[in-house]
């Protein structure tokens, strides 16, 4: 709990005072380039730069799988990844899942199959599920649940993820047959 008056944040970002560096990477398909702490994580980058909030801060430790995103096509959890390291790379946040105010089919499917209760995972789960349905359109079930091991729900109980998932991919499969 906060010590001080409610206006503050409690969860505000230390500086480390060191000095800037650039940093030059791609964010949800737009250029971006920022002087930054060089201690800052990607996650903070996002939260705090450039008010990106859609990517979750859990456990700052890498377990829970809330700040995941994919950078350079790969689901990583940006609590983990100093800003510095995605110098050059293309990141995909959630926000960059839909496209001209349109949900993604994947968003539409977790919102169809129940695949989100409170939302605070949802984000790094449809980062996840979105890596691996690019690498493999037509995932089993047993994939799927492999490539969410590291995001971690506390209200679904993981059924109805799956299935949106699943049905994401099949839906997917559909919309690129039929063009």
């Amino acid at each position: 709990m906060c010590e001080h008056d409610a206006k503050a944040n409690c969860f505000e970002y230390i500086d480390s005072q060191m000095p800037r560096v650039p940093l030059d990477l791609v964010v949800n398909g737009e250029r971006v380039h920022e002087m930054i702490d060089p201690a800052m994580t990607l996650l903070d980058f996002l939260r705090v730069t450039l008010k990106l909030f859609g990517t979750k801060e859990g456990c700052r430790e890498g377990e829970c799988g809330a700040c995941t995103l994919i950078m350079n096509g790969r689901p990583v959890t940006s609590c983990l990844i100093l800003a510095v390291e995605a110098q050059g790379a293309e990141i995909l946040t959630v926000e960059g899942l839909s496209k001209d105010g349109e949900l993604s089919i994947l968003q539409e499917e977790f919102i169809r199959e129940d695949g989100l209760q409170c939302g605070f995972c949802t984000p790094g789960m449809l980062m996840s599920a979105r890596a691996l349905l690019d690498r493999n359109p037509n995932p089993t079930a047993d994939e799927v649940k492999e490539a969410i091991a590291g995001n971690l729900c506390r209200c679904t109980g993981y059924k109805s993820i799956i299935d949106a998932i699943l049905s994401a991919a099949k839906r997917e499969r559909e919309a690129l047959r039929n063009g």
